[in-house]
């Protein structure tokens, strides 16, 4: 954090979730008043990459755990996504059929925002999603690896590039894993949204009323958190958390917490 001492003009704080703040169900210690503190002087807001559940269940979470959330404090790769299909597709996706590997909740999330989706094959799919599925069956990789051998020009999109999810134990294969094992049996990769494309930043500095020297975005990922900054042309805090070691992650968020108040 030293690198970032001087945060006087730092008013929205973009702050990954999985493996930043907590792990599985544990806060890290040092988080909550770190939020805290933020508050008081801007916004915080909390981004993610993970597609396989919904921001209520995110509320529900940060309620178990201790820390105060509304929706408006949540921005998720699902979000990037359905902005990515509207703007580039039409409204609804322009009524594509699409093809969603992913959660009961992350297809729950693209039905309800007026897309027509389904997870079967079937004729007239115009469009293929992934997420981060834990729900994965082998029926979704053959009917993707079907779909994608049958038609090369369809339209291929991920929600996000993460290798690995992170857990208590260390982690677990994330989309951009599934993505790649999907490579080998059809020769494509998707177009990644989330982390490290700039949407989600973009679309919060809009909606909040920031600019980018306001902005900061804070994570423990160089391949998705501080690209993304540095795609969206905001500062970028890299924290070296160590997961699993509880000490190294109290020393890094109190040394955050010290150096916000100087502003």
């Amino acid at each position: 954090m030293d690198k970032f001492a001087d945060l006087s003009n730092k008013k929205l704080f973009l702050m990954d979730m999985d493996g930043t703040i907590y792990l599985d169900d544990r806060l890290l210690p040092g988080v909550a008043d770190f939020i805290e503190r933020v508050r008081s002087k801007g916004r915080a807001v909390f981004l993610t990459n993970n597609s396989s559940r919904g921001i209520d269940a995110y509320l529900e979470k940060m309620k178990r755990l201790g820390i105060p959330a509304e929706e408006d404090d949540f921005l998720t790769s699902v979000d990037a996504l359905i902005w990515y299909l509207n703007e580039n597709f039409g409204q609804g996706a322009g009524g594509i059929r699409i093809y969603v590997m992913g959660t009961e909740s992350f297809r729950k999330q693209l039905k309800d925002s007026g897309f027509d989706i389904t997870d079967r094959y079937e004729e007239g799919i115009g469009m293929v999603i992934l997420g981060f599925d834990r729900e994965l069956t082998y029926r979704k990789l053959e009917d993707v690896s079907r779909l994608l051998n049958e038609k090369p020009d369809l339209p291929y999109l991920a929600a996000n590039p993460d290798w690995v999810c992170p857990a208590e134990f260390g982690s677990v294969p994330d989309c951009g894993s599934m993505a790649q094992m999907l490579q080998h049996s059809t020769g494509r990769l998707p177009r990644f949204m989330g982390k490290p494309e700039p949407i989600m930043p973009e679309l919060a500095m809009k909606k909040f009323g920031f600019t980018r020297e306001e902005t900061l975005i804070m994570g423990d990922r160089i391949y998705t958190d501080i690209a993304c900054g540095v795609n969206a042309g905001i500062d970028t805090a890299f924290l070296l958390l160590g997961r699993g070691h509880s000490g190294r992650h109290s020393q890094i968020w109190h040394r955050a917490h010290l150096y916000i108040q100087q502003y």
